[in-house]
């Protein structure tokens, strides 16, 4: 793809999610763009799929809502109301480190930059990007599986990995679209260009596609 088709691609996946589900957390930051509900929304669906991670943060935000809340809860109860989220004992610890981190070294607040998330056990960048996007509304570009195949895929970047994607984007894709690529590329990425057997024969953006490392297609 020529680097200028973004532009119409951007515009043609906006129209698309139109008609579709955006997934778990962009909806969660968009009916209520709470940062604590959206970090730990997304430690929560790592590895987890959306409608498992929705019913999952529901239950656990219904029950604490901050992170002192947080600590008042065992964890065992923490990993029984998560349950059946992927590492879900793992990830009541991960809770509970994190909420403890909020008090202790950030006065409760959760962090509006990328370093300071980056120090809290648990978080890597995925998570670090979704809070300061979709939480604070501030620059960033969230990368994730379905971001750095779909970009590679496209042949907008050349990258090996999605690290290397998000510098990649942060280096040539418009300021304006930072934000909203993730919600995007992840929708498209669940209903049509598949991580196997994409769904090439009907793929709205199969004008712009190099097709990168695709062999087999629909």
């Amino acid at each position: 793809m020529k680097d200028s088709d973004i532009h119409h691609i951007v515009r043609i996946l906006k129209k698309e999610l139109e008609h579709g589900e955006m997934p778990v957390v962009s909806h969660m930051a968009k009916d209520s763009p709470d940062p604590f509900a959206i970090l730990i929304s997304t430690l929560l669906s790592l590895r987890t799929k959306d409608e498992v991670t929705a019913v999952a943060a529901e239950r656990l935000l219904a029950l604490a809502d901050t992170p002192e809340e947080m600590l008042k809860i065992p964890e065992e109860k923490i990993a029984r109301t998560i349950y059946p989220v992927g590492f879900y004992r793992n990830k009541a610890k991960t809770v509970l480190t994190a909420s403890r981190d909020l008090i202790e070294r950030f006065g409760s607040k959760v962090p509006d930059n990328l370093d300071d998330l980056l120090s809290i056990k648990g978080v890597g960048r995925k998570t670090a990007n979704l809070v300061v996007t979709l939480g604070y509304g501030k620059d960033g570009i969230c990368v994730d599986t379905h971001v750095h195949r779909i970009s590679n895929r496209l042949g907008y970047v050349q990258t090996k990995t999605p690290d290397d994607t998000e510098m990649a984007l942060r280096a040539k894709l418009p300021r304006k679209y930072w934000i909203i690529i993730n919600t995007l590329l992840v929708f498209f990425g669940r209903t049509t260009c598949k991580p196997i057997s994409p769904l090439c024969s009907y793929c709205p953006l199969a004008r712009y596609c190099d097709r990168v490392g695709v062999t087999v297609s629909r």
